[in-house]
């Protein structure tokens, strides 16, 4: 998301487009609800949630006039879990809940059912498992569908998240053997039968143990010997598995390699331009497709109308009133 995707208003005064520009940008610092970061923030903190759990919800919270912001408007970010996939049932009328999403008898989006809590907070129990009614119109609902009629997202890690676990699992097996072989351990081999030893020699399990300070030479009972452990070595192995490994992530995410691990030892200008330029072309319409329509577009069209709870607004609403106008005229006279 960069620095986040801004506006440009269209209107042809030049003096009302400044001041609405800069209104907006009076109002992106006050549109968190919680009031953590600023709306191209909220911006970054989406494109973050879509990436990794497949989408999220942002909730038109409007304020009173008296609250003192720039717009009487806020945007509150609902995490996909607050939509329990579980929810699923028929309604009168013909309409449906499917996935948490309420629909009407033709297939539209009439209602959300979040829970009142996130279902991994216990802090405050008696609202476990209730759930809130909210109307579409309240919602941006912000995925990036990539089968038809998909209702809910899917994270970008799904076509990963096996080989990732496995080598999660490969690098905490190689620390540790390169641990025990960073290891001093020596083994002493009696010849049988053997005699006693001193239980002083001994630890709480009753193994015999033989303590090695620096620079002592000791002396072993006549038949001991002493073999050193000698761990099995991956030897050229790690880095080529390594390396296949996490190319074969970088293509389900579709992140260039050199990016997703920043291993520039492998990486020369041309293959690093070329995979950056096709990484900017898949990122652009990643932004048009799953930040600007669904959730600028909704946003901006909201606050143009929270704008007429600003006092000394009326004039804005007037021109955007008038130009619609104009354009259904257009529309009626071409008919």
């Amino acid at each position: 998301m960069g620095a986040g995707i801004k506006p440009s208003s269209l209107i042809a005064d030049a003096e009302m487009k400044a001041r609405v520009q800069r209104l907006w940008l009076d109002w992106t610092d006050e549109a968190d609800a919680e009031g953590l970061t600023d709306f191209y923030g909220l911006q970054r903190r989406a494109a973050r949630e879509v990436f990794i759990a497949g989408e999220v919800f942002f909730r038109f919270r409007p304020r009173r006039p008296e609250d003192g912001l720039a717009v009487p408007l806020q945007l509150q970010m609902i995490p996909s879990e607050m939509l329990p996939l579980s929810r699923s049932e028929p309604l009168p009328g013909g309409g449906a809940i499917r996935q948490g999403i309420e629909f009407d008898w033709l297939g539209r989006r009439v209602a959300y059912h979040f829970l009142r809590r996130h279902p991994g907070d216990v802090t405050d129990p008696g609202l476990a498992g209730e759930t809130v009614r909210i109307p579409a119109s309240e919602i941006v609902h912000v995925v990036d569908p990539v089968d038809a009629g998909q209702l809910r997202g899917v994270s970008r890690f799904a076509p990963a998240v096996a080989k990732l676990f496995l080598l999660d699992q490969y690098d905490d097996a190689e620390l540790d053997r390169k641990k025990v072989a960073a290891m001093h351990a020596l083994f002493i081999t009696t010849p049988a039968p053997a005699e006693a030893f001193d239980a002083a020699e001994s630890d709480e399990d009753g193994a015999r143990v033989l303590d090695l300070q620096p620079g002592s030479v000791t002396m072993l009972a006549p038949g001991e010997e002493i073999q050193a452990s000698s761990p099995a070595d991956v030897g050229q192995t790690y880095e080529p598995f390594q390396y296949r490994t996490l190319l074969q992530v970088s293509a389900a995410l579709g992140v260039p390699y050199a990016y997703l691990t920043n291993d520039m030892v492998r990486a020369n200008y041309s293959n690093s331009r070329l995979a950056l330029l096709e990484f900017r072309r898949r990122v652009e319409a990643y932004q048009h497709a799953v930040m600007v329509d669904p959730l600028c577009r909704p946003v901006w069209a909201r606050w143009m109308d929270g704008l007429s709870g600003k006092k000394g607004s009326q004039e804005v609403f007037e021109v955007r009133r008038n130009r619609i106008r104009k354009i259904l005229g257009n529309l009626v006279s071409e008919g």
